[in-house]
């Protein structure tokens, strides 16, 4: 028996095969494909209902497999998943492809688009049916049928080159080890992140201490040891994932998946595929990208200039460092942080006990928006380490199911991300509440410590809360304008703006506690949290900017000619480069956010969002940073809207205004750098 074949409301993990997952594909996508083919054979003239609306709730079996399915394949995925995500990738591709080019069904929407002022929509309506027709328009609807066949094969590519560009990613990862017997190479590395390493290694039957390329392992080694050689040795592994022309090499996949994207949208008569996708941005052109990015360029330069030179005097003079490269900045910035405010991550870390952070978190958002997180043990999961909750408000009403999992795992991609199980939407007067999920990377408890977080660890899990509560205090009618379905330039908001109440005293009290002593963390160490925020921010905020511009160097341009993926690279990062070049390293085979996930011509938006967000949080902090009525404003104008409305519009209704640059500028320090 097949459990994804039956209708389910929670994911029957426990009960799923792997074999059972392309047979469920394909009785979905046939069932699916007869619902579509009785709103294009219905007699009847169209109307909004009989097809805008019945298109929107067709295929939903579909989608509830394809979210299981494709999370899996990210946080718990083997050899088996990973050849039916080939297989089933490019039928996925076709089914859509089969939909956007259905010449019945878009004639049907056509008319209805045709006549929309006079049918006297609400304005969700309204979005729904201009995302309907664009989503057919901009998608082949209007192409003639050698174009059609042409836009099909290149989504079939496409669809397998992404899944094989993340696979060696991850295969890079899990392969790669540095396997340390002598314990003076540890030396610098506190003693919490030794135990991990030791624990590792004797999970692979091996002596001494293993360090790898996930997060938990890789940071804490380039930040402490003091033996150059080997974060030499650990960052160029890192820095060349995907670049070592054997198997797992990503350089074709980079250069195809370019090529077609950029051959697509010529197709869809765009003229680069940065120009196809900002229509449906914030941003809306590559110019204004460009421009908004170069404005900040001009702004943190000066500063990440001036950090980066006292960086290499501070290494200089401690250790009689003459070429300052990549693996020392870690090290050296973790050194002159110590110096400057007297803060040390390894202080911080007892009073970031993961099970605290978790409740702190769980405690803002009921502060904030007045919502009850309550542990349960009968939802079904795929990992034991997963823990779910059941999401109520003020008044007993279900909001959401929420699923965390926080610990690396073999067959887990790395990183931290939201996804959601179940949307969110409202039918036959029902509204049915969303499944979703937060997926991190955080070091595991030892034999004698509890998981113990940094603070950007902490950072991280308000980041990804932020994510998920978009989705769970979704409230629309209908899902696919539902929860985190808004333009990519604004679905970093509710998270980054989150990211805030970890700095503030008034939020750490409610959870920074000594995981041994249950000592309140000491104000002097909140000011030094506070003090610090703006550390060697020109220097970060060029790094960001370095991957928006090499996110628009890909994809703004023509790629036909570019043959080498390195000096592509290179050429893109010459305006932001404070390093000395590697040239056994490059980043474009391992950005995944770019070459798998949907940030193409979308890295800009983590920093467009920061400036939404700097704005967001200072209205909080004038009226006080747990104010019901700014909080309801939120909740209600951002959080609950989806993409109901245009983002600008929302974000107006909820602050008065348009966002102002200055708020970002303020909060990072760097507007003494500016006229």
């Amino acid at each position: 028996m097949n459990p994804l074949l039956s209708p389910f409301d929670t994911a029957p993990f426990s009960k799923i095969k792997d074999e059972h997952f392309k047979p469920a594909f394909l009785e979905a996508m046939e069932a699916a494909r007869k619902e579509i083919d009785t709103i294009t054979d219905n007699p009847n003239d169209p109307t909004f209902e009989n097809t805008i609306e019945a298109l929107e709730f067709t295929g939903q079996h579909l989608d509830r497999i394809s979210s299981l399915f494709f999370n899996l394949n990210s946080a718990e995925t083997n050899p088996k998943i990973q050849k039916i995500a080939q297989e089933i990738s490019p039928l996925l591709s076709e089914f859509s492809n089969d939909v956007t080019l259905n010449e019945g069904l878009f004639k049907r929407i056509k008319s209805i688009y045709g006549k929309k002022d006079a049918l006297n929509l609400s304005t969700e309506q309204q979005t729904l049916l201009e995302k309907k027709y664009k989503s057919f328009s901009r998608n082949g609807a209007n192409l003639s049928e050698d174009k059609k066949k042409r836009l099909r094969e290149i989504d079939t590519e496409l669809a397998k080159l992404k899944l094989q560009f993340g696979e060696n990613v991850l295969a890079e990862t899990n392969k790669y080890e540095l396997h340390l017997t002598n314990e003076s190479d540890l030396d610098g590395l506190p003693e919490g992140e030794k135990e991990a390493a030791a624990q590792l290694a004797k999970s692979k039957d091996k002596d001494g201490w293993l360090v790898t390329l996930d997060y938990p392992s890789y940071i804490p080694f380039m930040k402490y040891v003091e033996n150059r050689e080997l974060r030499k040795t650990l960052s160029l592994a890192f820095g060349s994932k995907g670049f070592h022309e054997d198997e797992l090499d990503n350089q074709s996949n980079v250069l195809k998946i370019t090529k077609l994207r950029h051959e697509r949208a010529n197709l869809l008569g765009y003229e680069t595929h940065a120009h196809f996708v900002l229509e449906e941005r914030m941003a809306e052109t590559p110019k204004k990208v460009h421009a908004f990015l170069n404005e900040l360029l001009e702004k943190a330069k000066p500063a990440a200039k001036r950090e980066f030179k006292q960086l290499e005097d501070f290494a200089k003079e401690l250790d009689g460092i003459d070429r300052f490269q990549k693996w020392d900045s870690s090290y050296y910035s973790e050194k002159l942080k110590q110096k400057l405010f007297n803060l040390d991550d390894e202080k911080l870390k007892p009073y970031f006990k993961l099970e605290n952070v978790i409740a702190g978190v769980f405690e803002v958002a009921e502060k904030l928006f007045g919502l009850r997180f309550e542990e349960v043990f009968d939802v079904d999961t795929y990992h034991e380490e997963v823990k779910t909750y059941k999401v109520y408000d003020l008044d007993s009403n279900f909001i959401s199911l929420f699923y965390a999992d926080f610990h690396p795992r073999k067959g887990k991609r790395g990183g931290a991300w939201m996804t959601s199980y179940k949307s969110q939407y409202k039918r036959n007067g029902e509204d049915v509440r969303p499944h979703v999920s937060n997926v991190c990377n955080f070091t595991r408890s030892t034999p004698s410590k509890p998981s113990l977080l940094t603070f950007t660890e902490v950072t991280t899990l308000f980041h990804e809360f932020g994510h998920g509560l978009h989705g769970m205090l979704a409230n629309t009618t209908y899902p696919s304008l539902s929860g985190t379905s808004v333009y990519w330039d604004f679905v970093e908001l509710p998270s980054q703006v989150m990211e805030n109440w970890c700095y503030e005293k008034e939020a750490l009290e409610l959870f920074a506690t000594h995981y041994e002593s249950g000592e309140v963390i000491p104000m002097e160490l909140v000011e030094k949290i506070k003090e610090s925020a703006t550390f060697q921010e020109g220097m970060a905020t060029l790094r960001q900017l370095s991957f928006g511009l090499l996110d628009m160097a890909w994809h703004g341009g023509d790629p036909s000619n570019i043959t080498d993926v390195k000096v592509h690279e290179t050429k893109a990062f010459s305006g932001t480069q404070l390093y000395p070049d590697t040239p056994e390293t490059c980043i474009s085979t391992a950005f995944s956010h770019i070459f798998q996930g949907g940030y193409s011509s979308g890295y800009y938006s983590y920093k467009w969002a920061e400036v939404l967000d700097a704005d967001a949080f200072a209205f909080f902090r004038e009226k006080g940073i747990f104010d019901k009525e700014v909080a309801t404003k939120f909740k209600e104008n951002i959080l609950s809207k989806g993409g109901t409305e245009k983002p600008m519009v929302l974000y107006k209704r909820f602050r008065g205004s348009e966002p102002k640059v200055e708020a970002l500028l303020e909060r990072a320090g760097l507007l003494d750098n500016v006229e």
